[in-house]
C-alpha cells in the first residue's frame, strides 16, 4: 500500500514487496539460513517506531514554531503567507522526488508550511474567531482516532480501498482546480465557489468536507501502514524522515479541511 502515497513511493523499502521478494524461488532451508544469519545494519542503523516518531515530532516542532513567527507578522506582512505556500509546495515536490530523505530539505519544508498555515490561520481567525482552536481540536482528534484503530488493527489499507481513495482524489483535484478558476475569473461570485452552493438547503462545502476529512483519515492510514513496512522491512534509519513527511503532509492538509469546513458552517 505505500507505493500509492507519492510521500513513499521513491523507495522499495516501505512496499511489502520489498520483505516478500528475496523469498521467491528459495528453499524453506535457504530461508532459515537467512533469517539466522545476522542483520544487514545494526539495530541503531534501522528505522523503528521510536526514532520515526522523534523525527516526525522535530519535524512538527520546526512547523509550530514557523507558524508562530508567521502568526505575528502577518497582520504587517499579508503576503508572507503566500511565499511560504509556494515554496512549501515547490519543496513537496523536491521531496516526494527525491530517491532518498534529505533531512534539510523535510525541515526546510516544514518551516515554509509553518508560515502558510500560520498567516492563513490568521485570516481565518479574524473573520471567525475562535475557529482555530477549533480546527485545532478537530485535527488531532482525528489523528488519534485514526491511529488508535489502525494500532488497534481495526482499520487496515486494502488495495479496493486504496483504488477508491485515489479515485476520490482525482476527482476533488479536479473539482478544486475548476472551483479555482471560476472564482479567480468571477464566474462565480460566492467567495467559497462551488462550495457555496446548496443541496437541499446544505452548503456543499459540508458534504464534500466530511468526504474529504475521511479522504485525509483514510491518507493516515496509508502513511501509518508505510511507517510499519518500513520498520519490518528493517529499511535504514534516515527513511523514519520520510515516515515524518508523509504523516506531516497529511495532517497539514486535514488541519486546512476542517478549517475551511468549519468556517463554512458559520457562514
Amino acid at each position: 500500500m505505500a507505493l500509492d502515497n507519492p510521500a513513499f513511493s521513491r523507495s522499495s523499502a516501505f512496499s511489502s514487496q520489498g520483505a516478500q521478494a528475496v523469498a521467491q524461488d528459495v528453499s524453506a532451508q535457504q530461508l532459515q539460513e537467512m533469517y539466522n544469519q545476522p542483520a544487514t545494519l545494526p539495530d541503531r542503523e534501522v528505522m523503528t517506531y521510536e526514532n520515526t516518531i522523534a523525527k516526525t515530532v522535530g519535524a512538527f516542532a520546526v512547523l509550530i514554531v514557523a507558524a508562530a513567527v508567521s502568526w505575528q507578522l502577518t497582520p504587517a506582512m499579508p503576503w508572507l503567507f503566500w511565499v511560504g505556500s509556494i515554496v512549501g509546495f515547490v519543496l513537496a515536490l523536491v521531496n516526494i522526488f527525491k530517491k532518498e530523505p534529505s533531512p534539510a530539505l523535510i525541515l526546510a519544508y516544514a518551516a515554509a508550511q509553518g508560515i502558510f498555515v500560520g498567516g492563513i490561520s490568521v485570516i481565518y481567525e479574524t473573520q471567525w474567531s475562535g475557529i482555530i482552536a477549533q480546527a485545532v481540536i478537530g485535527t488531532l482528534a482525528v489523528v488519534g482516532v485514526t491511529l488508535a484503530l489502525f494500532a488497534s488493527g481495526k482499520v487496515r489499507a486494502s488495495k479496493k480501498a486504496t483504488k477508491i481513495f485515489l479515485i476520490a482524489m482525482v476527482g476533488y483535484l479536479v473539482f478544486s482546480l475548476v472551483n479555482m478558476i471560476l472564482v479567480w475569473t468571477g464566474l462565480n461570485s460566492d467567495p467559497w465557489g462551488l462550495y457555496g452552493a446548496e443541496i437541499a438547503g446544505i452548503p456543499l462545502g459540508l458534504v464534500i468536507g466530511v468526504l474529504v476529512v475521511i479522504m485525509a483519515a483514510y491518507s493516515l492510514v496509508l502513511d501509518f501502514d508505510a511507517i510499519q513496512q518500513g520498520v519490518r522491512n528493517r529499511a535504514p534509519k534516515k527513511y523514519g524522515w520520510t515516515g515524518a513527511f508523509g504523516i506531516m503532509v497529511t495532517v497539514i492538509w486535514l488541519y486546512l479541511e476542517i478549517l475551511r469546513f468549519l468556517a463554512i458552517a458559520r457562514d
